[in-house]
């Protein structure tokens, strides 16, 4: 029965006092205390009757009613016949935990609910019970070890019509019972699972997306033997797998809730056997880092890797290629949702290698075992992934854009950035699968793609193109991942290069502005390297002194004179070239670059004051 059948119920004498969003919790017993700290005979669903004999003065309140919501209680109830109104700091402490807080009028007494909790509930579990139990039996005996998540998933098809998807936290189908989950809807739930779970809603946490409503589900093993429950949500929340369900839970008779919580159980224990599969890559990821870090000489390093090679891309004849991926995750605020829990309490290593460990897989490829080539260890708050790539070319760069019609005095890149940009724009791929789209040419060029498509080395944009989504989700407004990508190397040699220059391109992505940040490695050779650590009371004098002229100017008489800089740069002081893009005459172009020159006392001619407008445009 819901919390809210009983506030309707006239005879109990309820009177709702807090958690007026939380009434459609599921109410499954009721247990009567006055101890300070009744977890041990708590199991969750309960609604908790009290008549505050526990309560001695008003900082008792905080924590029972939080070890209450950490045990998952319904709600609570408290009779007013020993103090008359209801505390305030009762009041106030079931608001910070979301915990439904009742008023018992003096007249009813603890056994008039009782009695009614119990035969509600008693009643609606009775018709369904001997088929629970058939259907836990059958679970438990076709469940992981008998083929995966995908026949937990079946049965839930043939025995309840109900279709669910086991979904990676950015959305990434790990497992699924007929229709394959699209990828956007994919990472669209796991936005959702990952931004209630956050503000400290309770699972199941409800998604309408296009119509269709979906249940998502937490899975977690809290079985015995089970891994000790995260001190703080976001210790666990950005690696966490979730079962989607297309269908509303929210009026689901408490067996078939019940059902669905030991189909999570069962997951979570495959979850568990397959993250304990992963020790043996971590572990040659670790003794690789430690290599490099110390300086050991190449020989030693070579050694190690040749022994990484077969497990990570099995079968491959030939020496692969290796790149460094360092990633990072930072909080810079307490979550609410976590008594006590201060951002210097979570480890950020072990967050961020769960997290690039999933960010390495390709997003088109479903299933749990396509990250069995991810090997990524943890130092510190970094985590580190040493990626095989198959042997062949080196990552292609190539200068974007059409730069053949240049006039002499033309002194900036063809490309509008101004940055030798990748070329390769392909999704993520599991280290070595190689599986680029390339989209080699600038839009509008006429170019012919690169050869980029082939090309299988990672690309810091494309990573996390897919899963900034959910990932911004889960990171709230309190976190931040920032990531480098390495050119690849070839040899051992070149393997500490690689990882101090992963290094950098993910300091110089943490200076940029969003929660999901990326660089690569070509952008330590480009002004992108410098722009984030000029100071911004720097810049806006800088962008000031040269645009504002301008900005007033075309306020003013609508001239466009900025539009015409921006594309003139573009085009490299082409004047011909410039004037079709911006379907002008070559003299009307011509006294617009002059109007330009007059408000800012600047020559277009100049290499030095051309770069100086590039760079106050790049800043603005």
């Amino acid at each position: 029965m819901r919390l809210r059948a009983l506030l309707e119920t006239d005879a109990l004498g309820l009177r709702l006092l807090g958690g007026q969003d939380e009434l459609d919790r599921t109410v499954r017993g009721v247990m009567t205390t006055d101890l300070r700290d009744p977890s041990r005979y708590l199991s969750g669903g309960e609604l908790v009757l009290t008549g505050l004999a526990w309560r001695r003065d008003a900082s008792d309140s905080e924590p029972f009613v939080r070890i209450l919501a950490g045990a998952g209680v319904a709600g609570l109830a408290a009779g007013e016949a020993e103090l008359g109104d209801i505390p305030a700091d009762l009041v106030e402490a079931c608001d910070h935990h979301r915990l439904p807080l009742f008023a018992v009028h003096e007249t009813v007494a603890f056994a008039t609910i009782t009695e009614h909790v119990v035969r509600q509930v008693s009643g609606e579990r009775a018709g369904d019970l001997a088929a629970v139990v058939d259907r836990h039996r059958r679970l438990m005996t076709s469940g992981p070890a008998g083929g995966g998540p995908e026949v937990v998933l079946d049965l839930l098809t043939s025995d309840l019509d109900l279709r669910a998807w086991v979904l990676s936290p950015t959305g990434r189908q790990i497992a699924g019972a007929g229709t394959p989950l699209p990828g956007p809807l994919g990472a669209t739930l796991a936005g959702h699972h990952l931004a209630a779970t956050r503000t400290g809603r309770r699972a199941p946490h409800r998604a309408a997306v296009a119509g269709t409503t979906y249940s998502l589900f937490p899975i977690r093993n809290t079985g015995r033997g089970a891994v000790p429950a995260a001190r703080d949500v976001r210790e666990s929340v950005l690696s966490d797998w979730l079962l989607a369900v297309e269908a509303d839970a929210s009026d689901w008779p408490a067996a078939r809730l019940d059902l669905l919580q030991g189909v999570t159980q069962l997951i979570a224990v495959e979850r568990d056997r397959r993250e304990a599969a992963r020790t043996v890559r971590r572990r040659l990821a670790q003794e690789v880092l430690e290599l490099v870090q110390a300086g050991a000489a190449p020989a030693e390093i070579a050694a190690r890797l040749r022994v990484a090679a077969p497990v990570l891309l099995p079968g491959l004849g030939v020496a692969p290629q290796w790149q460094v991926v360092v990633a990072r995750v930072d909080w810079t605020a307490a979550d609410a949702t976590a008594p006590g829990g201060v951002p210097g309490d979570i480890a950020g290593g072990p967050v961020a290698q769960a997290l690039l460990e999933e960010i390495l897989v390709d997003p088109a490829v479903s299933g749990p075992d396509s990250a069995d080539r991810i090997a990524v260890a943890h130092t510190g708050e970094e985590a580190i992934a040493l990626v095989p790539l198959p042997a062949g070319p080196a990552p292609l760069l190539d200068t974007v854009g059409d730069a053949t019609d240049t006039d002499a005095d033309a002194g900036l890149p063809a490309d509008g950035d101004g940055a030798v940009r990748e070329t390769g724009t392909g999704t993520p791929a599991a280290a070595g699968a190689g599986t680029g789209t390339g989209a080699g040419a600038k839009p509008g060029t006429g170019a012919a793609p690169t050869a980029a498509a082939q090309d299988p080395a990672l690309h810091a944009d494309a990573l996390l193109a897919a899963v900034r989504e959910p990932l911004s989700a889960g990171l709230a407004d309190d976190g931040r991942l920032t990531l480098g990508v390495s050119a690849a190397v070839h040899s051992a040699e070149g393997l500490r290069g690689a990882l101090e220059e992963a290094r950098h391109a993910r300091r110089v992505a943490a200076a940029r502005p969003g929660r999901v940040c990326a660089a690569g490695h070509h952008e330590l050779a480009s002004h992108v390297l410098l722009l984030p650590f000029v100071p911004d009371d720097v810049r806006r004098a800088f962008t000031a002194r040269l645009l504002d002229p301008l900005r007033d100017y075309d306020r003013r008489h609508r001239a466009e004179l900025i539009e015409t800089l921006e594309a003139f740069l573009d085009c490299d002081g082409s004047w011909t070239r410039c004037a079709a893009r911006l379907h002008l005459h070559v003299n009307t172009l011509r006294y617009r670059v002059g109007r330009i020159e007059q408000l800012t006392g600047r020559d277009l001619s100049r290499l030095e004051d051309k770069l100086d407008f590039f760079l106050a445009l790049r800043m603005s």
